[in-house]
């Protein structure tokens, strides 16, 4: 059996074991599991290696490209500033960013871009990784481009591009970049090992990352909203280890961070808002936040979802791991996620660096999970 570290109260120990008997049968290279109940670390572990020589432990502070986890820290962001009463999100975009009617999207809300339903779920013509690395330029091409879709009336995960677009509204309100605005309101205030691309000075702690295994499919249809989302930039997994992607700003996708900071962060939705005392979010906005926006086949991943503003809802048609009620959570690719849950004032965070194909978690998160709940609802 593989050795794992960190704290973990003794009921949790089979979930300790899991992650050993993975990381031992080479299903994991190296992971973080945490999980928070009423404010307190249960379970805080990690094991296995950031490096696929295996020379490198995986140590408590290891940080990984968590992928689209990073949309949740995002999104997390403008509802502090629904939360202040400076941004509304019923409100069309164009009152905070006029530049974004151009083109037929005047009639586009925030609450279309927090639950991927504006009809802007990606940039046309394709664009290169390069070119999303520059923000100002990359913000300003989805401004000008046209819909694919009348917002709001179907959800099409917004890949790449969410963080530009609700960081460009955050960025017009508060005056502060994304990146500037999550360090100063969400990571700094709670103490969290996660940010918006990583400094050179901490990439000898970082993962990593090893790609999925591709399987030969058959493509979307050409003039498919799904091709053309998936066109540009290109999915690379290795893309997350050059210094572009670590010096970038991509609230959808950049963010790097651990088990335990994603539990930090979540908390604030898990426990309504108040983390150590201080609130960052109102009831009223956790209230608004679990409230169905729009719901359906996605017309990129070609799945059933339900979305809340800037959170998956539970779908047991889709994830029937992730329980009904008052829970959300968000997947990155390859396996990373962060489950809110807030009828047991719970949040489950988890990261690794062996990835699998997908954002709705991978095999090993699955088990985790199970088990995780499987604890909990015995209790």
């Amino acid at each position: 059996m593989a050795e794992t570290h960190g704290d973990c109260e003794p009921v949790f120990n089979s979930v300790r074991e899991l992650l050993a008997q993975q990381i031992a049968n080479e299903s994991e290279l190296g992971a973080s599991i945490c999980v928070n109940i009423d404010g307190k670390n249960v379970l805080d572990i990690w094991g296995g290696h950031l490096d696929s020589e295996r020379t490198k432990p995986w140590d408590k502070d290891t940080l990984a490209a968590v992928w689209s986890c990073s949309k949740v820290v995002t999104n997390l962001a403008a509802l502090i500033l629904v939360d202040r009463g400076l941004l509304d999100p019923n409100e069309k975009v164009s009152k905070y960013w006029p530049e974004f009617a151009a083109n037929g999207k005047e009639n586009v809300k925030v609450s279309h871009i927090l639950s991927h339903s504006s009809g802007v779920a990606g940039w046309e013509p394709v664009i290169t990784w390069e070119e999303v690395y520059d923000t100002k330029k990359s913000t300003e091409w989805l401004a000008k481009q046209p819909l694919w879709w009348t917002p709001g009336e179907r959800n099409g995960y917004h890949l790449t591009n969410q963080g530009h677009l609700i960081g460009e509204i955050i960025r017009r309100i508060s005056g502060k970049s994304l990146k500037q605005f999550i360090a100063d309101e969400i990571t700094g205030p709670l103490g969290a090992d996660f940010s918006l691309g990583v400094p050179e000075k901490d990439w000898p702690r970082t993962a990593e990352q090893i790609p999925p295994v591709t399987r030969s499919t058959d493509g979307p249809e050409p003039t498919s909203v799904a091709a053309k989302a998936y066109a540009g930039p290109a999915f690379r997994a290795e893309e997350c280890m050059t210094p572009g992607f670590r010096g970038a700003e991509i609230g959808a996708a950049n963010g790097f961070g651990n088990a335990r900071s994603m539990a930090r962060i979540g908390s604030m939705v898990s426990l309504n808002g108040i983390v150590d005392g201080k609130r960052y979010l109102s009831p009223d906005v956790i209230n608004r936040l679990l409230e169905e926006q729009v719901s359906g086949v996605d017309l990129v991943l070609g799945q059933f979802f339900r979305f809340g503003l800037g959170v998956g809802l539970s779908m047991p048609q889709t994830v029937p791991w992730i329980p009904e009620g008052r829970v959300c959570f968000w997947g990155g690719w390859g396996g990373s996620m962060i489950i809110m849950d807030l009828d047991r004032r719970m949040t489950i965070g988890y990261a690794m660096n062996k990835m699998s194909a997908g954002t709705l978690g991978n095999a090993n998160t699955e088990l985790f999970v199970r088990e995780i709940y499987k604890i909990v609802d015995s209790l």
